[in-house]
């Protein structure tokens, strides 16, 4: 079996903010996907490699904020991307936590209310 999740969308209300929030705390840039009645930026992805790709959405009718989703980044170490939100507008839910074997967690709000997570191995 696969990965079940293949693709994941962060509503947005202000798109200039939270695109600049996502590229500053994860030093990547967003794409713009210009084949779409909605406005949405892209996380850089690969579709032949395992991992779900994703995007920033700004869609008529979705709030941001409200749903019950949690989207968690691979990080090299949650704690500096942890800081980087808190930096970039956004805030620390939970700091970096221990998960056993499976590494460390932290969880991040972004600036349109959206909750995020964060993983690492160490």
């Amino acid at each position: 079996m696969i990965n079940p999740v293949i693709w994941f969308e962060i509503y947005v209300q202000d798109m200039p903010r939270a695109k600049a929030f996502y590229e500053s705390v994860f030093q990547l840039k967003l794409e713009r996907l210009d084949d779409t009645e909605m406005e949405m930026w892209a996380f850089p992805m690969e579709m032949e490699r395992v991992g779900a790709g994703g995007a920033l959405v700004k869609m008529e009718g979705v709030l941001s904020g409200k749903n019950s989703t949690l989207v968690y980044f691979s990080c090299e170490d949650c704690a500096v991307e942890a800081a980087e939100a808190a930096r970039n507008g956004g805030f620390v839910s939970r700091e970096k936590t221990s998960i056993g074997q499976y590494g460390f967690m932290a969880l991040v709000v972004d600036t349109e209310g959206n909750m995020i997570g964060l993983h690492s191995l160490k």
